[in-house]
């Protein structure tokens, strides 16, 4: 079945409205220079120009613009001192400040009136308390101590894919009663940590973070920024609020970026030559509930507007459609760029429609997370195609059928992970995950709690299932040579894999303490042979040169930055979202597009 809503775009914003440019630099750059007290230059210091007062935005749908509104925010950007602990920040168009941040120094915070030719003296932290507060949460849960590691593992792969472990919220003093209320919660949210580990761990982690808050020396330092970030810049663009989930995002041929709030069943369409953008609404089909098929995964959340769950996003090489993975529902949605207008393509099978690619044939490529299945849509025939992938057991089998009724059950209240025991493996389900198409045309995906990685031909429909040595295989891209890059989620790695051999390469992350973040996912820059990485518990993104086996760290402005998306330019830039859920984790509660200009 094929719906078209057309939408209606409003008026756009007068011709004459002020621009804060995201990929130019303005005249009037302000110089900047920054000593300790002693006099001495400080380097990699991040200089992060500020508002002194958000813009004024639309919020006339529920706290958000209405859509076919174009908008325009105040556009944020980081430099870092040189040697010489100087830089320049471009002069905005509005009240602006800095904030000056660096590891082991306390925060300065600058209006643009009260800069001059003088240096901006830093002073060292000396309370212990103070310097554990700079450190990123990987820092934080590196402590974490359960004296198994097997469990720790465990922990950070079923409680990080939402939002950090170690972050300001979640290293509180809580009890272990409080403890347990939360985790049934993020059981229910879709968190399939063991039966084991819900029982165990809440008395651990109230022991845990009595132990660290009363010596907080205990955290080590977080990874050093290099002297190479002198030549970066990072750009952000506040989009959302504190209920929204920026979860994936779409750098456009059109030169547009398009990234899904997840929460609220919005598209943001942003001009990175700007910054302005345009929020379109989704809407739900007559009849649907809030919360599509899930509708009680979210039932006490707060404020949430979404039927549909916005998820992964990819663009159509014919013709530059968008298609939308909605988690919430049994379809796949395509937006058109020029019109606004979004069709839906119903399906009869399938359960939560999660990552998604095209391939060279124009066909749309999906993962359905918890029906165990690969998704295809054929555009030209209209014709979906779903790929069976093996079960580990009957018992599995038979949980991943009964898996639209488990959410009934959840929906009426009925405290199903009550009665329902979840091993270490989480069997019952396997979640093939993350997805890419090789250059032969072959369709590859990870599947995260088997371990296992597997293959689709499109010519034969032949399933091939490769076991991972490592845990967690979590999303994979291609590179020009079709080898597959893969985040190994709780290994703190990546992995290359070599189809052709067999061959897997394991690089270990350049995060310290050694061991700690939790990649997310990864895209490969082809055109430079990089593959970019989200360092999802660390506030950082990583590049990783395949012909120089160099690593390079790109800090983040924000505290709890956790993004789970790459995309990179034509030129080289790279874009992200901080994507927790939920947002209010992030150090202002404020979800934001980041750009980074690495040169």
């Amino acid at each position: 079945m094929r719906t078209r809503i057309q939408h209606t775009v409003a008026t756009m914003a007068a011709a004459g409205m002020a621009c804060a440019a995201l990929l130019t630099t303005p005249a009037g750059a302000v110089p900047i220079t920054v000593q300790d007290p002693d006099g001495k230059p400080l380097q990699t210091v991040m200089v992060s120009r500020q508002p002194v007062r958000a813009a004024v935005i639309d919020t006339s749908d529920n706290g958000y613009p209405a859509s076919g509104k174009r908008q325009q925010a105040y556009v944020e950007l980081a430099r870092f001192t040189d040697a010489r602990g100087q830089t320049d920040i471009p002069a905005a168009q509005h009240p602006w400040k800095i904030r000056l941040r660096k590891p082991g120094y306390q925060d300065r915070s600058i209006e643009a009136a009260e800069l001059g030719r003088n240096a901006i003296v830093m002073e060292p932290e000396r309370d212990p308390a103070a310097l554990a507060e700079q450190q990123p949460a990987n820092a934080w849960s590196s402590t974490i101590d359960f004296a198994n590691a097997a469990l720790k593992k465990e922990f950070m792969l079923q409680c990080n894919f939402c939002h950090q472990q170690g972050g300001a919220l979640l290293r509180r003093e809580r009890s272990a009663q409080e403890w347990d209320t939360a985790i049934q919660r993020m059981v229910r949210y879709g968190a399939r940590l063991s039966s084991e580990g819900q029982k165990t761990i809440p008395a651990l982690l109230e022991a845990h973070w009595k132990k660290i808050h009363a010596n907080p020396s205990l955290v080590p330092a977080g990874t050093p920024w290099n002297a190479s970030l002198t030549n970066a810049t990072i750009r952000e663009l506040p989009i959302g609020d504190s209920m929204s989930q920026m979860h994936d995002l779409l750098l456009h041929t059109n030169g547009m970026v398009y990234v899904g709030d997840n929460l609220q069943d919005r598209v943001y369409e942003v001009d990175p030559a700007t910054g302005q953008y345009t929020v379109y609404k989704i809407p739900p089909q007559p009849g649907e509930k809030l919360g599509g098929l899930l509708a009680g995964r979210l039932h006490d959340f707060p404020k949430h507007e979404t039927y549909q769950g916005i998820h992964s996003l990819a663009e159509s090489p014919k013709d530059g459609h968008i298609f939308i993975t909605p988690s919430y529902q049994r379809r796949l949605i395509e937006f058109d760029p020029k019109t606004k207008a979004f069709t839906y393509h119903d399906m009869d099978g399938g359960f939560y429609p999660h990552t998604v690619r095209f391939d060279a044939k124009d066909r749309v490529w999906f993962t359905l997370a918890l029906s165990n299945q690969v998704g295809m849509y054929d555009r030209a025939a209209r014709k979906y195609t779903l790929y069976d992938l093996p079960f580990r057991s009957l018992m599995e089998r038979i949980t991943v059928k009964l898996t639209p009724f488990i959410f009934k059950l959840l929906e009426w209240g009925i405290p199903v992970a009550n009665y329902v025991k979840v091993d270490h493996v989480s069997t019952g389900v396997p979640l093939p995950y993350g997805i890419d198409i090789t250059p032969d045309g072959k369709a590859w995906i990870a599947r995260l709690h088997t371990d296992e990685i597997a293959s689709v031909d499109p010519d034969t429909g032949t399933v091939t299932m490769v076991k991972t040595p490592f845990q967690a295989p979590r999303r994979l891209r291609s590179d020009k040579d079709g080898n597959l890059w893969i985040a190994a989620f709780n290994e703190s790695q990546i992995v290359r894999y070599t189809p052709g051999t067999g061959a897997f390469m394991r690089l270990d992350l350049p995060v310290v303490p050694q061991g700690s973040d939790t990649p997310y996912s990864l895209n490969v820059d082809r055109a430079r042979h990089q593959v970019w990485v989200n360092g999802t518990n660390s506030d950082a993104v990583y590049r990783y040169d395949i012909a120089t086996q160099a690593w390079s760290m790109f800090p983040m402005q924000r505290h709890v930055t956790f993004t789970r998306d790459v995309e990179i330019s034509p030129k080289g830039q790279v874009y992200v979202t901080s994507a927790s859920f939920p947002s209010w984790h992030i150090e202002d509660a404020q979800p934001t597009l980041i750009e980074i200009t690495p040169q």
